[in-house]
């Protein structure tokens, strides 16, 4: 009986922890974001060394009743993966602070940065609308953002330049970083095609890197008006405003990269069928395929997390296999083929 009693208190302890980490998970978030706005991974970065706290305290912007509070949030995002610490004398009584991968990642000098994608994700714009969720639920609104701010996520960017700003900063970053995986190992997917239409390509990241590595493909960025309005184009890159859902531009093949995610499954149909109209080779799509079988638990909880994202800012979908056919047969498709080289996101690549 004692035992008994002694593994619900061992049980009820453990699953008041689990709903703690879910309770206070923004925390890292936060915490991350306050660490890049106080520029602590530059201050870190430049200096070319691990960093005592004492030193990184003394060339922080803050208020020097704040100075003892430094340590803490170290500690945390040490906890985190974003610092190491590394011993600075044999008995230990002084450490340093030095990135990982993950903070390099976040330096705003870094060619891949995903600071701008932080940014934009943890702008109160974009996380008020999570508390509407509940709400959402029980009106017809078509998403949690639109319950929140009145109007849809691309209307609203449409006449707030700060969203806009936000929104293209955080998908130029992104993709700046998946543009160099495909261009180095997946330069198969682009053999023999002769000219790209990038839908939905924003600030034209994506076929910039593209048409520099395949100088022999013509590409053009395809988007709303007021993202491409007075961008420049190059000798083989044109930028040209429009409507996917109304046409798009003929070419031999067109990329979709990361836009099917945004939109429910009729109007995806519809962005494939004009696709279809267009093409004369393929359409190559970069987006998740998400399988909780063949993950890890850390990459499957990512794509979860952005599957939310989805369904609250757009309203949208990260999608199976299964779900990625029934809708690529359902636009008169012949076949398809899955890559998965790009991390938590997939190369699909189909067949008229």
């Amino acid at each position: 009986m004692e035992a008994q009693r002694e593994e619900r208190s061992t049980k009820l302890l453990g699953a008041q922890t689990h709903v703690w980490n879910h309770i206070f998970s923004f925390i890292n978030s936060m915490s991350l974001k306050c660490a890049i706005e106080l520029d602590i991974l530059e201050i870190i970065h430049n200096y070319g060394q691990p960093m005592p706290l004492s030193k990184l305290i003394a060339s922080l912007p803050i208020h020097p009743s704040k100075t003892t509070f430094v340590y803490r949030l170290m500690r945390i995002l040490t906890h985190s993966g974003f610092f190491s610490i590394l011993k600075l004398d044999e008995n230990e009584l002084e450490v340093g602070y030095v990135l990982t991968d993950a903070s390099i990642l976040l330096l705003k000098d870094n060619p891949l940065s995903m600071a701008p994608f932080l940014h934009a994700m943890l702008d109160p714009t974009l996380t008020k609308p999570w508390h509407q969720l509940p709400t959402w639920f029980k009106n017809d609104d078509p998403s949690p953002f639109h319950t929140e701010h009145g109007m849809k996520i691309w209307d609203y960017a449409g006449r707030e330049p700060k969203l806009n700003h936000l929104f293209n900063d955080a998908m130029a970053s992104d993709t700046e970083l998946v543009a160099k995986v495909v261009t180095e190992k997946c330069k198969g997917v682009f053999k023999g095609l002769e000219s790209l239409v990038d839908v939905g390509g924003g600030t034209g990241t994506m076929a910039k890197a593209i048409a520099q590595t395949f100088p022999q493909l013509e590409c053009t960025v395809f988007d709303l008006p007021h993202v491409v309005a007075n961008l420049q184009g190059t000798e083989n890159l044109k930028f040209v405003g429009g409507d996917m859902f109304e046409s798009i531009p003929p070419a031999d093949a067109i990329l979709l990269k990361w836009i099917m995610h945004d939109w429910n499954d009729e109007q995806c149909v519809k962005i494939l069928k004009n696709c279809k109209k267009a093409i004369k080779s393929k359409v190559i799509v970069i987006d998740m395929v998400v399988d909780s079988e063949k993950g890890d638990d850390k990459s499957i909880e990512t794509q979860l997390f952005i599957d939310m994202v989805v369904m609250v800012l757009y309203p949208g979908i990260e999608r199976t296999e299964k779900e990625w056919a029934k809708l690529i047969f359902s636009a008169g498709f012949s076949d398809y083929k899955i890559t998965r080289v790009l991390g938590l996101r997939s190369l699909i690549e189909i067949y008229p």
